[in-house]
């Protein structure tokens, strides 16, 4: 964490291990904030905790020490917009392939994309594209609704049309479109736990330029976890091929789609697609481990408060016993101690010897 200022003495001590992860505590980064003595390092620690409990979430108040190891390589002019592209590809793909499961990267900009692009929620048009708009900005100032459920949302989702969906988005400029890297027929991205591959071509109406039928053979290939065997000759081959990459220039002729594209497109089925019956079977088990959990908690706490409970119970005890021979002062001394910390020979005798 040399961006930060922390020493490695400093990240060692604060570091927990949870699963197979270290992560930092949001606490330790905290009162660091609070209390470095260089103002510019408490912006660059505040940064961190935003891309590790934000951008890179994967545990709750904790910040994966893979995060810190990319904040530290910002000073290097890295850009992370394909790390965060690898990343909610990952997870997206993740959901699709268990038809389960619970999207774990930055929520706030999938969403992004979804105001981007879907021009008709629930068939009323709710916004219209300018040049000069700016989705985060409409979607801090839009109001959060906490009252569409979740299966509200799958019947919405799945009800979309081809007219719902705005592809060609305003802000990207007509330029050339990254297609290829060295002999992949995609873009191979590399991100903080793990690679995949993107295939620009398949999204060619997002460019202005007309969508056929990529080469994909092999793709699904390309998507490893850095703790899968082999994955560092993996990522160094991934990483020779960015060395070579190729571009086409985006240029819309005659129809949006081809004809061949259009016909694989209604051929496709999507058999991954969850029923709401199943969604509602998977929240009550959800919601019977959520609560399984918590009765754990709860008996680890009430453990916890009978210790303390006993340990003022024996301090008690033991004042009123000295109370008729004990000087105030050696009653004292009984009361702000730890009896744990007491030897088992001495716990029923005061340290003055009373006449019997």
């Amino acid at each position: 964490m040399s961006i930060t200022g922390m020493s490695e003495q400093w990240v060692a001590a604060r570091i927990k291990q949870k699963g197979d992860s270290k992560y930092i505590p949001w606490r330790s980064l905290k009162d660091a904030i609070l209390t470095h003595l260089d103002v510019r390092k408490r912006l660059d620690v505040f940064a961190l905790s935003i891309y590790g409990l934000v951008v890179f979430p994967k545990a709750l108040g904790y910040v994966d020490e893979a995060v810190t190891n990319l904040f530290d390589r910002l000073d290097k002019k890295v850009t992370l917009i394909p790390v965060i592209f690898t990343e909610t590809f990952r997870s997206l793909s993740a959901c699709r392939r268990t038809g389960d499961g619970r999207f774990i990267e930055c929520a706030q900009l999938l969403l992004a994309w979804f105001y981007s692009h879907f021009w008709k929620v629930d068939k009323v048009s709710y916004r219209v594209f300018f040049e000069n708009y700016s989705p985060l900005k409409e979607i801090v100032a839009t109001p959060r609704r906490d009252d569409i459920s979740e299966e509200k949302w799958m019947v919405i989702l799945q009800n979309l049309q081809e007219e719902d969906v705005e592809w060609r988005a305003p802000w990207l400029l007509p330029d050339e479109i990254l297609y290829m890297c060295g002999n992949f027929n995609w873009v191979p991205l590399l991100g903080v736990c793990g690679a995949i591959g993107y295939a620009p071509l398949l999204v060619l109406r997002q460019y202005r330029s007309r969508q056929f039928i990529p080469a994909t053979q092999g793709i699904a290939n390309c998507e490893f976890s850095y703790k899968d065997d082999g994955y560092k000759k993996k990522i160094q081959k991934m990483s020779s091929a960015w060395k070579q990459t190729r571009r086409m220039r985006g240029l819309a002729v005659g129809p949006m789609i081809t004809p061949k594209y259009n016909e694989l497109w209604g051929k496709r089925i999507n058999d991954n697609i969850p029923k709401i019956e199943e969604t509602k079977q998977r929240k009550k088990q959800r919601a019977k481990r959520a609560e399984k959990e918590g009765k754990k908690e709860r008996k680890k706490e009430k453990e916890k408060e009978k210790g303390k409970f006993k340990v003022l119970r024996f301090q008690a005890q033991l004042l009123m016993s000295c109370t008729s021979h004990c000087p105030r002062k050696e009653r004292r001394k009984w009361t702000r101690s730890d009896s744990r910390e007491i030897p088992v020979s001495k716990k029923n005798q005061c340290s003055i010897q009373h006449p019997k």
